[in-house]
């Protein structure tokens, strides 16, 4: 008998901790709806503080602020948005009173109960 022949090792695909955050998060956009995003990344954070404790580890605290940002970052970004559109509003109308008032208005000369000598 013959020893079985070695079949050539296939080469194992690593997987790092940033691929599979990668893929778990896509993962989460993809099934979980919005509003229990946020309420899974703090869960997930919360699990993370009591990393102590059997099955609970310290990798869910960056996981937890990764699925939570998915919520959080668009409505961040929608108020920096609206906070730009209320400034330059802002901004536009103050410069339209600025522009009304001065406009057709001339300087009178010499003032009021000043007495022209001429």
């Amino acid at each position: 008998m013959s020893p079985p022949e070695k079949q050539p090792e296939q080469p194992r695909v690593k997987r790092t901790i940033k691929a599979r955050m990668q893929r778990f998060l896509v993962h989460v956009r993809r099934r979980v709806p919005p509003g229990l995003r946020l309420v899974l990344g703090l869960l997930l954070i919360c699990g993370g503080i009591l990393g102590f404790l059997p099955i609970l580890g310290f990798w869910m605290i960056p996981l937890g602020f990764a699925v939570a940002m998915l919520d959080v970052m668009p409505l961040y970004r929608r108020g920096l948005r609206r906070g730009r559109a209320l400034r330059d509003r802002g901004r536009q109308e103050d410069d339209g009173q600025n522009k009304d008032t001065n406009v057709g208005a001339e300087r009178p000369k010499t003032r009021p109960g000043d007495g022209d000598l001429t």
